[in-house]
């Protein structure tokens, strides 16, 4: 029949979800693919269970309706992380055990999903669209501002391209001191270490450290306040602040960490915290990331301009002594400046589908 609007009252979630690769519920999807515009529904239970992940969270509850009866729904709010983070909407925000009322568009074909403009939680705070509009429709510049971007007078000037094939070598197990200096815990974790581990082959950016290693070029541009950098690797761009400005009081954890830079002479001293835990490269060392990890990084610029001596030392709780990895680069014309291909996830997953071992896989990214 048709419905204009639905009531549904959930409760406590009990049964395991299976999905595999090619589920809607870990599909970027599209609105109107997806839902009806003119069909509205609210949603009132517990939450159970919860995939935190870019570009889209579900919470999942599961309806127990008036004979008894249970469904599983699934809550898709709109947006992504980095919308989220504006009204600071954080993993830890709404968890399993949680109660929230949700209201929004029901899906097409009876599905049961919700497309919820407006999440309420038990101490009535409000998250979505209720709240933060995905449009602004006003100027909300501060006009006292001066928003231009002005480059620097520096002594050396690296602004421009660069080819990191200088001194290129393989980015696997390539660290000074070697053998690698293990604490316990990084040696149990090396030793345990499994196909389908590396991050890298899900498509995940690989960030810093492993990225420093990279022979893909690069782009340097003085943007005044930083040098902005784009490695060609991912299309994966990094700010460098050179104004002293410091991390957020909230800064999050990111695979490229928040750097800051100096000049010492003709070297540019650049230091990275707020790392995501991650692999340092591709043989599967690990790293701590967050407060446990700290990386230096000393680009010397020769006196000609057109080359940069790279090095990295990485301070991580895991190890014993600091790890020092070292590169080159040099400069290039535009010419090499070729757009990344995206990265394409197709062969690891089918990979671990012809394991057996596709849906451990997932289940384990899901917070419990």
């Amino acid at each position: 029949m048709s419905i204009n609007k639905v009531i549904i009252f959930a409760a406590l979630i009990t049964t395991a979800l299976t999905v595999s690769i090619s589920s809607q519920v870990v599909a970027h999807h599209s609105f109107n693919s997806e839902f009806e515009a003119d069909l509205e529904g609210e949603v009132e239970g517990v939450v159970r269970r919860v995939i935190w992940a870019n570009p889209h969270i579900h919470y999942f509850v599961e309806m127990t309706l008036p004979d008894g009866y249970s469904e599983i729904w699934s809550l898709d709010p709109p947006g992504n992380l980095a919308s989220y983070r504006r009204e600071n909407w954080t993993r830890e925000t709404i968890q399993a055990g949680d109660t929230v009322r949700a209201t929004g568009n029901l899906a097409r074909d009876g599905a049961k999903k919700l497309y919820p403009l407006c999440i309420t939680l038990e101490s009535g705070r409000r998250l979505g669209r209720c709240v933060s509009p995905s449009n602004e429709t006003e100027v909300t510049a501060d006009p006292s501002i001066d928003y231009t971007i002005k480059t620097n007078d520096y002594a050396v000037d690296i602004s421009g391209f660069w080819t990191n094939r200088y001194k290129f070598r393989v980015t696997v197990d390539d660290f000074e001191p070697s053998p690698m200096p293990h604490t316990p815990e990084s040696a149990a974790i090396y030793a345990s270490r499994q196909y389908g581990d590396d991050p890298a082959l899900r498509c995940v950016p690989p960030g810093l450290p492993r990225l420093f290693g990279s022979p893909y070029p690069m782009q340097v541009v003085d943007a005044g306040t930083h040098y902005l950098v784009v490695a060609l690797q991912g299309n994966t761009p990094r700010w460098v602040y050179m104004n002293g400005r410091g991390p957020l009081a909230d800064q999050p954890l990111s695979s490229m960490g928040f750097s800051e830079g100096h000049w010492e002479d003709r070297t540019l001293v650049i230091e990275t915290t707020h790392l995501l835990p991650a692999w340092l490269d591709g043989s599967g060392y690990a790293m701590s990331g967050g407060d446990d990890t700290r990386i230096v990084e000393r680009w010397t610029i020769a006196d000609d301009g057109l080359s940069i001596d790279r090095t990295m030392t990485i301070h991580d709780a895991l190890y014993t002594q600091p790890l020092v990895r070292t590169r080159g680069s040099q400069r290039a014309d535009d010419e090499e400046l070729l757009e990344s291909p995206a990265c394409d996830s197709t062969s690891f997953y089918s990979e671990m589908l012809e394991r057996g071992e596709l849906e451990t896989l997932f289940q384990n990214s899901i917070q419990e």
